[in-house]
């Protein structure tokens, strides 16, 4: 027995079903059969059991084990959070839920803030030290007399003095000359492109075919299907991204978050209508026949 078991053991012994084992409990209060579940998550009856029972290595990778806790969550009406965090308990490997936030510096950056900052004041210190090594002192004894004004004389006894040579009058502008000034260019902000992803899907079908593009302005999980049944994505989708790709009509598409998603099919905006949506999730069959 492993110490991953143990951990599992102990938690449900002292603080009553956790994850699967919470998932299951309301199941049953509902009168939810395992069959229906597993038909709504898309897997087999034994992968929902080892789900409920906390097995989450059978499911594979753990952004599927995630995923089906999170839908089987909404399914049987228990919060989603608290399903999460005893995930994460339990799987301390896992690392803490994801956080969307601006990106981290990287730690081995060097800051040269300080180094400018330590070259400015040496900077000023030495210039300080210089002028006072060479200043010319006062000789003792001397005074400076105070500067006196001339006294005020009249228009026609004043002589201008001119300093220099006077400006030729060619380079002085004229009185009705208007001097034109350029356009300052004013910075253009850049703007931040979202990351597009494009599908591909498999060779071209006989049946009418659908151009989807999804963009996500925060997480939220996705479910695509096509008309034969072939599931065209089945992740989670983050903010910034913009996901394409064509497929057989009619899509069946399940959106965890759907406030999250803008939906556009064949190239023109699609809004998911209020009878799709039961709460955050939404269920679309989109047919364009």
């Amino acid at each position: 027995m492993n110490d991953t078991t143990v951990d599992k053991k102990e938690t449900a012994e002292e603080s009553g079903p956790v994850g699967g084992e919470r998932l299951r409990a309301a199941r049953r209060e509902n009168d939810i059969s395992v069959a229906d579940i597993a038909k709504e998550l898309h897997l087999d009856v034994p992968k929902v059991r080892a789900l409920e029972r906390n097995e989450f290595d059978v499911l594979g990778a753990p952004v599927f084990a995630k995923g089906h806790l999170r839908k089987y969550a909404e399914l049987v009406g228990v919060a989603v959070d608290d399903v999460m965090t005893d995930y994460y308990q339990m799987n301390r490997s896992a690392g803490a839920p994801p956080v969307v936030g601006p990106k981290r510096k990287d730690v081995r950056e060097i800051s040269l803030g300080p180094w400018i900052g330590g070259g400015v004041a040496i900077i000023i210190v030495a210039a300080a030290a210089f002028w006072w090594f060479t200043r010319e002192p006062v000789a003792p004894g001397s005074e400076i007399e105070p500067a006196t004004l001339a006294p005020f004389t009249s228009s026609e006894e004043s002589t201008p003095t001119v300093v220099g040579e006077p400006l030729p009058a060619a380079d002085l502008p004229e009185d009705d000359e208007v001097v034109e000034e350029l356009p300052v260019e004013q910075p253009v902000a850049a703007e931040v492109e979202p990351v597009i992803e494009v599908i591909e899907s498999d060779p071209v079908s006989l049946e009418p075919q659908v151009q989807m593009e999804m963009a996500y302005s925060g997480d939220c999980w996705t479910e695509v299907s096509d008309g034969s049944g072939r599931r065209l994505y089945y992740d989670l989708g983050q903010g910034g991204r913009v996901i394409c790709w064509p497929g057989d009509a009619p899509l069946h598409v399940i959106l965890g978050d759907s406030a999250n998603v803008r939906i556009k099919v064949n190239g023109r905006d699609y809004p998911i209508p209020a009878s799709a949506r039961s709460g955050r999730l939404a269920r679309l069959d989109i047919d364009t026949r």
